[in-house]
Order: structure tokens, then C-alpha cells, then sequence
């Protein structure tokens, strides 16, 4: 398996291709791809690395668009790379959950194993079928603030104390991925 990476604003970006491994040492292991490669490493469940974890004064910047029949997708922020097999289970910094059955825009965190009480209250639901949408999760000292579209919705207090800590961004369900940054 050949595995592609690129920097975009500090997250990395990683697919694996076909059944080669290239070895070479001419090969950095981190590519800028051009729009067609970049289309293949943003393919949904996503993850990528956050560049030294987060902090306060950073940013993550999802922008996608909305399948065009969507039940829900989830934009997560966990600690530890590589934890697919959750044995123990990751923690969840912050885990966001657009359902469209019931319109709620939903935030809760998993730590030590445990997940919080789900946060639900906003003003409205952003997301609107087959339509594209800009997710900010701007990093504070005590929490994190959430913006879509250019409008702040919600603030959610750090459940996870350490902020390096949280170095991956985690992707799934009914959305394409346009842009990370």
C-alpha cells in the first residue's frame, strides 16, 4: 500500500492506495497534492493529525457540503493517533453531530471511556441538504467556540484538560469534504 500525506494548515492529510509500499528515500512522506489527489484524501470517514495538538488561539476549519438525503455526520477532535481499535477507548475533546431527523446540532466529549451528557440547545440548525457550509472550532483557554458559517452557536468547556493532547480531527457520515484547515 503506497500511503499519500500532505500538510493543509497544520492537519495531515493521509490516504493509502494500492498495494505498493514505496520505500523510497527520495520520498518524504508528505506531498502536496494537486485538486484531484486532494479530492482522493478527503474522502469521508476522514482522519487526520493536528499538527502539535490544539491550543488556545487555534482554529480547525471544516467546509463540506451536505449530502443530498443526510441522516447525520460527525466532526470529532479525539486524542491518540492510530486508535481505531479503541482498546481502551479514545477520549473525545469534542465530538459535533449534525442529525437531520430531528434538526439538532448536537456536542458531548468522551473521557476516561465515559461519554458527557449530550449539549443540545442552539438558535437554529445550520445545515441544509446538498448544500455546502464552513465549520470554526476556535480553541480557548476554557473552551471551545463554534461557528458555521461565519455565526457563533455555541461554546463548549473543555472536558479534556489537556489541549496538546487532542491531535486528531475525525470525519463520518452524510457529507462530502471540501477543504480542511
Amino acid at each position: 500500500m503506497a500511503v499519500q500525506a500532505a500538510e493543509n494548515d497544520g492537519i495531515v492529510l493521509k490516504t493509502v492506495e494500492d498495494d505498493h509500499l514505496n520505500d523510497s528515500l527520495g520520498n518524504p512522506g508528505l506531498i502536496s497534492p494537486d485538486k484531484e489527489d486532494l479530492s482522493r484524501l478527503l474522502t469521508v470517514p476522514f482522519s487526520g493529525r493536528i499538527r502539535g495538538g490544539m491550543r488556545p488561539g487555534k482554529k480547525i476549519i471544516v467546509m463540506g457540503i451536505v449530502d443530498l438525503e443526510p441522516d447525520s455526520f460527525d466532526v470529532s477532535l479525539t486524542c491518540g493517533r492510530d486508535s481505531d481499535k479503541e482498546e481502551p477507548p479514545l477520549d473525545v475533546a469534542l465530538k459535533l453531530t449534525a442529525r437531520f431527523t430531528d434538526r439538532q446540532f448536537l456536542r458531548s466529549a468522551r473521557v476516561s471511556g465515559k461519554w458527557t451528557v449530550e449539549e443540545a440547545s442552539t438558535v437554529y440548525f445550520p445545515f441544509i441538504p446538498d448544500q455546502p457550509f464552513r465549520i470554526e472550532i476556535h480553541c480557548e483557554h476554557q473552551r471551545f467556540r463554534i461557528f458555521v458559517d461565519g455565526h457563533q452557536l455555541f461554546d463548549f468547556y473543555h472536558k479534556v484538560k489537556s489541549l496538546p493532547s487532542i491531535d486528531t480531527v475525525r470525519i463520518q457520515g452524510d457529507l462530502q469534504i471540501t477543504k480542511l484547515g
